[in-house]
């Protein structure tokens, strides 16, 4: 038996992408702690009126849907607009592959700028009771399959973003709940 060579992809022509580039895989964790109990902070991602508060996409005309189930997943999208630049169209796409209520959740999801997929991770997101509340570990590991005109910056933006929408998150546990 002989190994051949697999025919090139006819969408790509044998390359790694379209544009040339190599794929760059990255990894990063962001903690966070919580006064709140784990189950609180669990339904922060579940419960998809106080995941809104937290989850948001920059910009206008944002659509949002949420399925919180192993097989389901979330969507959103949003046209975002910078002075002096052209409106970029932004979506997001995730699976979510495992959740242990209380304790963990693991997703995939994809990132898209003008229809584009920017970069896919797969990120779990470990809740452990602490003596006061909640620990939270978010671990992320990115594939960014279309590098930014700064893709040096691709995974500070991405880790920044992620740091964000903790803040959110602590922001919308607080018993005055983000409002």
């Amino acid at each position: 038996m002989s190994l051949e060579p697999a025919a090139p992809d006819s969408a790509t022509d044998g390359h790694l992408d379209p544009a040339g580039a190599e794929v760059r895989h990255d990894s990063f964790t962001v903690e966070l702690h919580s006064a709140a109990p784990p189950d609180a902070v669990f339904g922060a991602f579940a419960d998809p009126a106080v995941r809104r508060r937290w989850f948001r996409m920059p910009g206008r005309q944002v659509s949002y849907d949420h399925d919180f189930t192993v097989n389901g997943g979330e969507s959103a999208s949003s046209v975002f607009t910078v002075e002096g630049a052209a409106p970029e169209r932004l979506a997001y796409a995730s699976r979510y592959l495992d959740i242990v209520s209380g304790s963990r959740i693991v997703y995939t999801y994809t990132a898209r700028v003008d229809d584009e997929v920017r970069w896919a991770s797969l990120v779990t997101v470990e809740l452990r009771p602490d003596a006061d509340g909640t620990h939270l570990r978010w671990t992320e590991q990115a594939a960014f399959l279309a590098p930014s005109a700064r893709p040096e910056h691709d995974l500070p933006h991405l880790r920044g973003a992620t740091r964000l929408r903790l803040n959110g998150l602590a922001a919308a546990l607080r018993p005055d709940g983000d409002r």
